[in-house]
């Protein structure tokens, strides 16, 4: 739907949520056929919704950045071994000879099918999160996920929007001076032409995302209103311990059944919000039309934490299927029912309105 002002954008919360809920659900499998089907999911998401801004083209990046990580931790099997037995022996490298303050580590020695696909499963987790990860920063505009924070948050948010505008505006750079160099008849491939470009491009895009978070600065994002220091300190204390006290729950939600995760996780929430609820107090600023939260916003966030909830269930009531076995070696299958859960997160794709084209 259309307004006057032109096409509704997705707030981009409901973006980094939906993000989010696939990265849970990417760390609760080591299945390489759920890895793939969730990464699958998200390009075929910012393939679909995907505008034209120069950090919406930061997908690829992140996506080449996964290959790169997946590959330097195979690398990491070969060369230094991997800890896990196997009897399928592919390779037996030279060995070099350690002292005996490093028992434990090996350089070279025998490559087993087992230690490689361990290390696959592995790497494949981690790409899958940096995909996730990519996918959010693509579909969701840093400078209008700021506009969305709490007063209490401001700060960090400054900083986190000069981290995230800087990987989409390297890139950018890249390809606008590759074409550059294109037009004037040189070469855009090799090492040296990196090199060439490689200063211009570092410091044009830092130079974008500090002056991004100056500009947001200037119209009124860092204006706070006098607070008692006592509810200063108050609100820095809440704010703090809810945060820590949700990093750490989640930490032993995604890694083990622990009987204390969920208590903390919800005494965390409790901490945090009122922390945000003190530090709303200090906000004098106001917001020239705000990003509003409707029932696409939902369904978005909530196709994300639908993906989440269900492969943390079927995690705990088929562990085998979505961590196959390397020790004795297992084919990974692919089972239906999460991979029925994984689809959910393609709602995004049809219920997210389309994002407004620039003017060329």
């Amino acid at each position: 739907m259309r307004s006057p002002l032109g096409p509704r954008q997705l707030h981009p919360g409901a973006w980094w949520l939906w993000a989010l809920g696939l990265g849970v659900a990417a760390s609760r499998t080591t299945n390489p056929l759920l890895l793939l089907l969730i990464t699958a999911v998200a390009g075929y998401v910012v393939a679909a919704r995907r505008g034209d801004a120069p950090w919406a083209r930061s997908y690829g990046a992140f996506l080449k950045l996964g290959l790169m990580v997946l590959g330097i931790r195979l690398v990491f099997a070969v060369l230094l071994g991997s800890p896990i037995p196997g009897t399928h022996a592919l390779v037996t490298l030279p060995q070099l000879p350690l002292p005996g303050w490093a028992q434990g580590v090996r350089i070279g020695g025998a490559i087993t099918l087992e230690g490689l696909l361990f290390a696959l499963y592995d790497g494949l987790k981690l790409a899958t999160l940096l995909v996730c990860v990519g996918a959010a920063n693509a579909l969701a505009s840093p400078s209008r996920l700021l506009r969305t924070l709490p007063g209490a948050l401001y700060e960090v948010g400054v900083a986190a929007v000069v981290a995230m505008t800087f990987a989409p505006n390297l890139v950018a750079d890249v390809k606008r001076l590759r074409t550059a160099r294109r037009l004037r008849g040189r070469t855009d491939r090799g090492i040296k032409s990196m090199l060439s470009v490689g200063l211009p491009v570092l410091e044009g895009a830092l130079e974008r995302s500090v002056a991004l978070a100056a500009a947001m600065d200037s119209r009124g994002f860092g204006r706070t209103a006098d607070v008692p220091r006592a509810v200063a300190r108050t609100t820095a204390a809440l704010t703090l311990a809810g945060l820590l006290g949700i990093c750490t729950a989640t930490y032993g939600l995604l890694s083990a059944s622990a009987a204390w995760a969920l208590p903390l996780l919800l005494l965390g929430l409790a901490s945090a919000g009122g922390g945000l609820a003190l530090g709303s107090r200090r906000t004098v600023r106001s917001r020239y039309r705000p990003d509003r939260w409707g029932v696409r916003e939902w369904l978005v966030a909530g196709s994300g934490a639908a993906v989440a909830g269900l492969m943390v269930w079927f995690a705990g009531q088929d562990p085998a299927a979505l961590a196959p076995s390397v020790v004795p070696l297992v084919a990974p299958g692919l089972p239906l029912l999460p991979a029925l859960a994984v689809l959910i997160g393609l709602l995004p794709a049809f219920a997210a309105p389309h994002p407004p084209r620039r003017a060329s």
